[in-house]
C-alpha cells in the first residue's frame, strides 16, 4: 500500500454515504459556490455530456441519480488536478439481476469505472481540452470514448466535443480517425467476456457523433440552467434494452443548496424525468474541527501574552536534569503531548524524549506541545529538545527545536517562516546519549468498539452488511515483542440473504467468503504474535506467527530498508499460510501455501504521488505483480488504486478478470473534536476473486516507519504553536 502513518491505524470499511456524511458535516453551513458541476454519471459535466472542466484537487463527490430505467450511484475523485477517475454502480430497473431462485427481483447491477485527462486548460483565446472514457473497464455498457474542449464566456460555460461509443451512439459523423486507419471506422463487439479487463479493441472505433451543451449561471446564486445536445440515440443499447428518445437536446435546472449539496431535476430524451443528488467535499481542503476534548495546552512562563497559573508546572521553578521529577515529566507527556515515554536522555545541551506517539497525526503538533511540557520543568542548561518517534519499538525519526526560539515564536517575536530554520529532522542518532530515565512498557491493553463491514453488487442483494462488537487486546512483552487479538460478536446482519459461492477455476483462497461470514456469529479474526528489530541503520525486520487473518494462520516475516532523507524504500516479505476453519477459532483446513512480495516503494515528488510495485507470489499458487498509485495531501487524506495482475488467465480468475480496487483515507484527525492517530479507509474493490489474491498482513513495515517521509511535518509545521 501506500504511505501512512501506521500508530494505532485503523482501517475501516464504511459506505461510501457514510463516510461522505461524515466529511461535509463541519462545512455545510457555508455558502459558497462549487467551481463546476456533476453529470449523470458523476463526472464534472452537464447531464448526460462530460465536459472539458475539472474539480478542484482532492474533490470527493458522491452522486445519485434517477433516470429511467438506470439508477447511476457514481463516487467520483479528483487525484490530480487534471485527473478524475469515477467509479459506479448503475441498477438497470426494467432488467432481472438473475433467476429469480438467485437473486429475487433484485435489478440488474453494472459496474463501470471512468477517466477523464484535461490535455491543457482554458486560456483567454484557448479552450479548455480534455479526453476521457466511460466505462473503460466494465462490462462495456456504457463503454464510450469522447474529447470534448470548454469556454467560459461570462454567465455561460460552453462545452463541444465529439463521442464514440455509447455516448455517440447517435453515429451522424463517419470516425474521423479511419484516414489514419481503417480498423477505426468499425467498433468490434464487446470482446470482454469475463468484465473488468480494458476493451482496448474497441476505444475511439466506429461512428462518432457531436455532442455539446452549455451551462448558465442564473441571476440567482443557487440556480443553473443545464441544455445539451445527446450523442445517444439509445437505440443500441446493452441488455437489448433499447429506449425511445423524443428530443435529443436534454435540459435541466441545478440547484445549490450549499457548497456540498446540489440537486438537480430535468428532462432528457423528450419525454423522461430526471434527478440527482450530488454531496461533494474536497478533503484536501478539509479543515479539521476545534479540538475541544483535547486537554489544554500547557502555559509558558516567558510567554508576556500567557497568564501563568498560580499552581501548576509554570508557577514553580525549573530544575536542574538530575533534580526533574522525570515520573511526573513523564505523565505530563503522555497526558499533555501524547507520548508514551520509553526512555529519556541527554546530548550535552539536548534533552531527548524517547517513545510513541499515542495522540497527535500531526507531528508538529506533538513537538510543540512537549516542548511547553519540558520549557516548565527543565532549567536553561537545555536549549534543545528533540523527540525520538519510535513506532512498535522502531525508532523512526528524530524532531528537534531550539528552545529560545520556539519561545520567540509563542511570544510572536518571530514568525513561522524564521521559526523554520530552528526546528530540525534527523534520523536516530547514534552518538553517546546520557539515560536519564527509563520508563517500562504497559503490559496490558484492551478495548472494546464496532465495527461494520460490508459487500456490494451481489447477486444475492446489492448491499450485504453486518455490524459487530469488536474486543481487542494487547499484551507487551517489552516494546519490541508482543501478542494481539481480536474477537467479533456479530450484532445484526442481513446475511441471511447470502447464499452465493461466486464459480472458480483457481483453488478457493478469497470465494469462499459467504462460509466465512455466515458459519459463526461469534469470531476470532486475528490472534497473533510479532516482534521487530532493527538489523542496521535504515534496515528493519519484522517476525510475526498465528492467525494472521480471518482466512490465514501461519507464520512469516518482512524486511524494509528504508534509507533517511530518501524517496524510496524497498521491502521483502515471506509467509507460510494455511487456510483456516470457517468459524474462525482455532481449527484449520489442509490448503497451505507460501506467498511473499518484493516491493518497490517511490514517493515521485510528482504531486506527492507514491508508487508501490510488487512482484511475488500470491494466495492462489500464481505469480504476478501489484501496482499500487496514491496521492497523499498535506493534511493526510490519501486517494489511490491498486491492480494486480498474474500468470492466470482472466478466465481462470473469473468475473471482474483481475483483482483491482480504489480507495480513500481520511484521518480521524479531520473529523473529531478529539486529536488521534487513526484513519477511516473506504476501499472499493468491485469483485472479491481467487487470483492476484494477496495476505492481508496486520503490520507492514512500511506503515509502521511512515514518519520517515517528513512531507507531513513539514507541510503541517505551524501547528507547533498549536
Amino acid at each position: 500500500m501506500t504511505a501512512a502513518r501506521s500508530r494505532s491505524c485503523s482501517r475501516m470499511m464504511l459506505p461510501a454515504s457514510l463516510l461522505l456524511a461524515q466529511c461535509i458535516a463541519g462545512a455545510l453551513h457555508a455558502q459558497d459556490a462549487p467551481g463546476y458541476t456533476h453529470n449523470d454519471f458523476g463526472e464534472i459535466g452537464l447531464l448526460q455530456t462530460p465536459t472539458a472542466r475539472m474539480a478542484d484537487e482532492g474533490d470527493l463527490a458522491f452522486v445519485a441519480t434517477r433516470t429511467y430505467p438506470y439508477t447511476h450511484y457514481n463516487l467520483s475523485l479528483q487525484p490530480l488536478p487534471w485527473m478524475e477517475g469515477t467509479f459506479r454502480y448503475t441498477a438497470v430497473s426494467n432488467r432481472l439481476y438473475g433467476p429469480v431462485g438467485l437473486s429475487g427481483h433484485q435489478s440488474y447491477k453494472d459496474k463501470s469505472i471512468d477517466l477523464k485527462v484535461r490535455l491543457w486548460d482554458e486560456t483567454r483565446w484557448w479552450p479548455a481540452v480534455a479526453v476521457g472514457g466511460r466505462d473503460i473497464a466494465g462490462t462495456g455498457l456504457f463503454s464510450s470514448e469522447y474529447v470534448v474542449a470548454s469556454k467560459r464566456f461570462g454567465p455561460v460555460d460552453l462545452t463541444l466535443g465529439m463521442a464514440w461509443g455509447n455516448m455517440g451512439a447517435r453515429g451522424d459523423i463517419k470516425s474521423p480517425l479511419g484516414w489514419l486507419y481503417s480498423g477505426f471506422d468499425n467498433r468490434a463487439g464487446n470482446t470482454n467476456q469475463q468484465g473488468g479487463e480494458f476493451n482496448t479493441l474497441r476505444y475511439f472505433r466506429g461512428p462518432a457523433a457531436v455532442i455539446g451543451g452549455i451551462e448558465y449561471q442564473t441571476p440567482l446564486d443557487k440556480l443553473r440552467l443545464k441544455v445539451e445536445l445527446d450523442g445517444n440515440n439509445y437505440k443500441h443499447q446493452g441488455l437489448n434494452d433499447n429506449l425511445r428518445q423524443r428530443s435529443p437536446v436534454n435540459v435541466a435546472l441545478l440547484y445549490r443548496v450549499n457548497r456540498n449539496v446540489d440537486v438537480t431535476v430535468g428532462y432528457e430524451r423528450g419525454d423522461t424525468v430526471m434527478a440527482t443528488l450530488s454531496l461533494h467535499s474536497n478533503l484536501a481542503q478539509h479543515a479539521e474541527p476545534k479540538k475541544t476534548l483535547d486537554p489544554t495546552p500547557e502555559p509558558v512562563r516567558d510567554v508576556a501574552s500567557t497568564p501563568v497559573p498560580a499552581e501548576g508546572p509554570a508557577a514553580f521553578p525549573r530544575k536542574a536534569p538530575g533534580e526533574v521529577d522525570w515520573d511526573e515529566l513523564s505523565r505530563a507527556l503522555g497526558d499533555n503531548a501524547g507520548i508514551d515515554v520509553s526512555s529519556i536522555g541527554r546530548r550535552g545541551s539536548e534533552l531527548v524524549i524517547h517513545g510513541e506517539q499515542r495522540s497527535y497525526f500531526y507531528p508538529s503538533r506533538g513537538l510543540g506541545r512537549a516542548a511547553r511540557v519540558l520549557d516548565n520543568r527543565v532549567d536553561n542548561s537545555i536549549d534543545w529538545f528533540t523527540v525520538s518517534s519510535e513506532n512498535y519499538g522502531l525508532p523512526v525519526v528524530e524532531d528537534s527545536v531550539h528552545r529560545p526560539r520556539f519561545i520567540d515564536l509563542l511570544d510572536h517575536r518571530i514568525d513561522m517562516q524564521e521559526m523554520r530554520r530552528s526546528v530540525e529532522q534527523n534520523p536516530p542518532a547514534i552518538q553517546p546519549e546520557e539515560t536519564l530515565y527509563t520508563k517500562p512498557p504497559k503490559k496490558f491493553d484492551a478495548g472494546v468498539a464496532l465495527g461494520y463491514q460490508q459487500s456490494l453488487g451481489g447477486p444475492n442483494a446489492f448491499v450485504l452488511y453486518q455490524f459487530t462488537a469488536n474486543g481487542s487486546a494487547t499484551y507487551r512483552f517489552n516494546r519490541n515483542l508482543w501478542w494481539d487479538g481480536l474477537v467479533s460478536v456479530n450484532l445484526f446482519n442481513n446475511y441471511d440473504k447470502f447464499t452465493y459461492t461466486a464459480p472458480s477455476l483457481l483453488p478457493r483462497v478469497r470465494t469462499n467468503i459467504r462460509q466465512y461470514l455466515t458459519t459463526s456469529d461469534v469470531t476470532m479474526p486475528n490472534f497473533q504474535i510479532t516482534g521487530t528489530h532493527v538489523l542496521a541503520p535504515d534496515l528493519y525486520g519484522m517476525a510475526y506467527a498465528g492467525m494472521l487473518e480471518s482466512m490465514y494462520a501461519g507464520a512469516g516475516g518482512e524486511v524494509l530498508y528504508r534509507p533517511y532523507g530518501e524517496r524510496w524504500a524497498l521491502g521483502v516479505d515471506m509467509n507460510w499460510v494455511r487456510q483456516r476453519g470457517f468459524r474462525q477459532d482455532f481449527a484449520l483446513q489442509g490448503y497451505h501455501t507460501v506467498v511473499g512480495n518484493a516491493t518497490l516503494y517511490v514517493n515521485t515528488g510528482f504531486h506527492d504521488v507514491t508508487l508501490a510495485m510488487s512482484v511475488g507470489r500470491y494466495l492462489a499458487k500464481d505469480y504476478g505483480a501489484t501496482l499500487d498509485i496514491s496521492r497523499e495531501f498535506s493534511n493526510g487524506v490519501r486517494m489511490g488504486a491498486y491492480a494486480t495482475l498474474t500468470n492466470k488467465s482472466g478466465k481462470q480468475t473469473g468475473e471482474g478478470s483481475f483483482d483491482k480496487g480504489i480507495y480513500f483515507s481520511i484521518p480521524f484527525d479531520l473529523l473529531l473534536p478529539r486529536s488521534s492517530t487513526s484513519r477511516a479507509t473506504f476501499m472499493w474493490q468491485p469483485l472479491l476473486r481467487d487470483g492476484g489474491a494477496r495476505l492481508n498482513r496486520r503490520y507492514s513495515l512500511y506503515e509502521m516507519t511512515s514518519d520517515r517521509d517528513t512531507d507531513l511535518f513539514e507541510k503541517n509545521l505551524e501547528k507547533i504553536a498549536e
